[in-house]
């Protein structure tokens, strides 16, 4: 299989004592492609040193994670524009909203969001976009800014069928992880109504891995497991899964390619 892994964290510090290894089984694994959502000022020189260390393999993208937008972050978009006008990056991400941690910074967020849309849109980018509990708020956010420019992923969705078909409309796509192999996770209701057209593959390593390693550290190399149960969803192979969810993938991310 070759699979394109679109979310990973993989500059994080919960790989320090064993990259290379990680890496050595995410090639082994199929994996072409990882493409890195970055999270704050401060994960920016991490991530760079994975693509320089692993060139064509780790992809770095350039945003402000929702959970990190506080009192600076006005300081915090103003360094990331700049990184942005200096030199290319796969998509702006990882943006969005998250209701579930803290509620006190939600204004600033949906102001974060708006300003990196339009950077989105300035420089023909996708976005990769957070949206944990905030699917439906999400949802009316990407639908006021579409103005048939914007394309992106919501990543780890795990909504209905509803909010799935109105992210489909949007010409936006489904981010599928780990949840898809959870018993009570709820896709095996979702990804039979809409098939493959609109899903790309993520793991959101470190965080959310799948079953059977679920609680454990998670890693790109898992990536076939979510393919697989995708495919038994859907009744077709993991092989047809991985080559579509990968075309998918390249073309949403065909103006960044190593």
């Amino acid at each position: 299989m070759n699979l394109i892994e679109t979310h990973a964290h993989i500059y994080s510090s919960k790989f320090d004592s064993d990259r290379d290894q990680v890496m050595d089984d995410i090639r082994n694994a199929g994996i072409e492609r990882v493409y890195m959502p970055n999270v704050d000022v401060e994960t920016i020189d991490a991530m760079l040193a994975c693509e320089q260390k692993y060139p064509g393999l780790c992809i770095p993208m350039m945003g402000l994670h929702p959970c990190d937008v506080k009192e600076d972050f006005q300081s915090q978009l103003y360094i990331m524009e700049e990184w942005l006008n200096k030199r290319p990056f796969a998509a702006v991400g990882e943006i969005g909203l998250d209701l579930y941690w803290d509620k006190s910074f939600f204004e600033q967020q949906k102001e974060a969001l708006g300003i990196q849309i339009n950077w989105a849109k300035d420089k023909d980018l996708p976005i990769v976009l957070h949206c944990r509990e905030s699917m439906d708020e999400t949802i009316e956010i990407i639908k006021d800014a579409q103005d048939g420019s914007l394309k992106g992923i919501f990543h780890c969705f795990t909504g209905t069928i509803d909010q799935a078909r109105q992210i489909i409309e949007l010409g936006f796509l489904l981010g599928i992880g780990g949840v898809s192999t959870f018993k009570n996770g709820g896709l095996d209701q979702v990804i039979p109504e809409i098939g493959l057209d609109s899903l790309v593959l993520e793991t959101d390593a470190p965080y959310l891995a799948p079953v059977p390693f679920r609680g454990k550290r998670n890693s790109p190399a898992y990536l076939p497991i979510i393919a697989e149960k995708i495919g038994d969803y859907l009744a077709v192979s993991k092989e047809e899964v991985a080559n579509k969810t990968k075309m998918n993938a390249l073309d949403l991310f065909r103006e960044f390619q190593p």
